[in-house]
């Protein structure tokens, strides 16, 4: 594990940057419209895990994070994986290929908010509220099963060419806060040539490429309805890529409702 002191700076430029809204052109999805995964009755949790490939204990939580989004072991909850690769490892002799700053910068927020004073990983963090070290999974299992007795927010997504149709009703009083859409890709493998994890092959599921707020939603608004272009790259490959749409409290960092973006 590596301990990092946060910049507060960057976390405040992060703050200013997701108020924002944002466009790009995608998508791989075909035109024909696919309604949302039928109800399983669980309640939809976002488990983000800040990692990196130059991180020598963050294999077992990336190993673990996998786990959760393959086997979805929890019976009340339906766990939405994220993973970020954070930049501040690209200086230990292997540069992590997924890594950004715009991820380690979402991390410095959550530190502020959470009132630590460094970062580390590997760290996961349950409906943007609680967090702990990523491979913990005594940790995990009670804090996502606490996560799952508060329900959230119904999500409807239709697909509509390359644009994505989100509706969302049964939001309880909350403060003002951003609709994120979230792209990650599943089945990267990295041959590790250097660094802390040196000579090993290394796989990801649920890695972020590119995060994306695209609407506010107001103070107090019990519904919200909206449209979202997908992104693509070259670089992705399209049958690994996913969508994922996320509400966002601005202040407090609180995961307001999760949904998944229906594949085609």
């Amino acid at each position: 594990m590596r301990f990092r002191t946060i910049i507060f700076g960057l976390a405040v430029s992060f703050l200013i940057a997701s108020c924002g809204g944002g466009g790009e052109t995608s998508s791989n999805i075909n035109s024909a419209s696919s309604p949302a995964r039928e109800p399983t009755g669980r309640q939809p949790v976002l488990v983000e895990m800040f990692t990196s490939e130059g991180c020598g204990n963050c294999p077992p939580a990336d190993r673990y994070l996998a786990f959760m989004e393959t086997n979805q072991p929890f019976e009340e909850a339906e766990v939405i994986t994220l993973g970020y690769h954070v930049d501040y490892f690209n200086d230990r002799g292997w540069k992590d290929p997924y890594s950004s700053a715009e991820y380690t910068r979402r991390q410095n927020l959550y530190a502020l908010r959470m009132g630590q004073q460094s970062v580390y990983t590997p760290q996961m963090i349950v409906d943007g509220l609680m967090q702990f070290i990523g491979s913990d999974a005594n940790a995990a299992t009670k804090i996502i099963q606490d996560a799952a007795r508060t329900k959230k927010p119904d999500v409807s997504v239709a697909v509509n060419g390359k644009t994505a149709e989100v509706r969302m009703t049964g939001f309880a009083r909350h403060n003002v806060a951003t609709v994120v859409l979230a792209t990650a890709e599943d089945g990267l493998v990295s041959d590790v040539k250097s660094g802390n994890n040196r000579g090993k092959q290394l796989s990801h599921i649920s890695v972020v490429r590119d995060l994306k707020p695209f609407a506010k939603l107001p103070e107090k608004a019990a519904e919200f309805s909206g449209t979202v272009e997908l992104p693509s790259n070259p670089a992705w490959k399209a049958e690994n890529v996913r969508y994922i749409v996320f509400v966002q409290e601005d202040q407090s960092g609180t995961i307001l409702a999760a949904g998944r973006v229906p594949s085609p």
